[in-house]
Formats: C-alpha cells, structure tokens, sequence
C-alpha cells in the first residue's frame, strides 16, 4: 500500500510550492533492517541527548523498541513501569530497552519527574525518545492517522497522528525478529518480550527453532520433517 502526502507551501498569492511524499507502507518489518533515526531523548530519568540513534547497538546488543500512544496517560505508564520492574531481565539478556512516542522531549521529562503515585513514570530508567516529527512513527508503520489534502488544498490529519503500540525485537544486525502492534487500549506483556528474546537468542546460539508457547529451559527442535515429528510425538 502507498501513501501520497502532498504539501502545499505558500510563499505569496500568486507562488505555491507543491511537494509530494510518497510513503510506500510495508505492513511489517520482520526480516528488514529496522528504520534508521537520530532524535531526542530523556535518559537515565532526566537527562536529555539531542542525536539517539539505535545505530549505537548494532554489534553489541538486541534491542527491545517500543511506541506508546502519549505522555500523561492511562495505559502507558502501567507498561513503562513494567518495562522499568523487568530491566535486570533484559540487561541479563544483553537487551537494551527503548521506548518512544509523539511527545517532546520536554513532555518526558516532565513525566518522569512525577511520582508513580501520582500517575507518573518516575523511576524508569531507560531511554524514551521524543518523535516529534513523526516520522519515526511512520517509518515504524505505527502512526495512527494519515496526512491528507482536503478540496481547499489545506493540509489535513484523519487521525489523532499518535502511535499505536507497535513492539520491535530487532537483533544485533540491525534486523527486526518480531513485530506486535496493539491498539490503543490493549497494554502489552512483557513477560512475553522476554519470551522473545529468549526465543531468538537460543535460536542463534543453537540452531534450533521454538515451538508454540517456549519458554527459556524448554525443549527446542531441529528444523525439519525428523524434527517435528519427534517433538509431537513427546508432546
């Protein structure tokens, strides 16, 4: 499917600049190189660097990125937190944990100097990037909403042009693994993140691929007709 975004500038009454922009949307990115970024971003619970990039973990660590819809509200910060409660988990795992939505950096890090009493997301630790633009949102395929030119040629939105809660597990190549998109109201497990994780690595480390419901520890099985039919056959 392809969006066509055009803008229309207007520099007098009698000078329009017209610019298309064509998005051409994937659907999924399982099996590509996850879309490249530099953007703001609080870290560390309150400091904020101007050029995060995931760039920075190609070669050392797996990367957990996931969008929420907004700042200061409902269901997100009951998963920020649980991001934050399983981060030992994570960094055991050599995972690093990024989170993003529309909001600026500003919104973050006010956010993050609420108490969790409160509503807020004091306490977490880990980087939330601020896509204020959008554009990592849509690259991601997880921004709710297009851009549109009404008859009046006014550039319109026909969404609230915040981020569903798309998850990405992308690997130490740049590649994304896994994909989950929920809708606005579905928070997500994180329990299952880690699964995952845990999936994809004894899969790199060991050849072997992972059956419906797997958990760290379980019996995997060789790729193949052999190997299928001696799993059912113990299972």
């Amino acid at each position: 499917m392809k969006l066509i975004v055009k803008l229309i500038f207007v520099i007098s009454r009698h000078q329009k600049i017209n610019l298309t922009i064509n998005k051409t949307i994937t659907m999924s990115l399982v099996g590509k190189k996850a879309p490249s970024f530099k953007a703001k971003a609080v870290v560390n619970g309150g400091e904020i660097v101007n050029d995060f990039s995931l760039d920075q973990y190609i070669g050392k660590k797996h990367v957990i990125f996931f969008f929420y819809p907004k700042d200061f509200t409902f269901v997100c910060p009951t998963e920020l937190h649980a991001f934050q409660e399983k981060i030992t988990e994570f960094e055991s795992r050599n995972v690093a944990v990024v989170a993003c939505s529309t909001d600026t950096e500003q919104s973050h890090w006010g956010w993050l100097q609420m108490p969790k009493a409160k509503g807020g997301i004091e306490g977490v630790k880990y980087p939330i990037v601020a896509d204020t633009t959008k554009i990592i949102s849509m690259n991601f395929d997880v921004l709710f909403g297009e851009y549109q030119v009404d008859e009046n040629e006014n550039l319109v939105a026909n969404g609230p042009m915040i981020a569903f809660r798309g998850l990405y597990l992308i690997d130490k190549n740049g590649l994304v693994r896994h994909q989950l998109i929920n809708d606005l109201p579905l928070g997500r497990n994180v329990d299952e993140a880690l699964r995952m994780v845990d999936a994809l690595q004894f899969f790199e480390e060991n050849g072997e691929v992972c059956p419906a419901n797997w958990h760290k520890g379980d019996v995997a099985m060789k790729e193949s007709h052999a190997g299928v039919a001696d799993y059912l056959a113990k299972h």
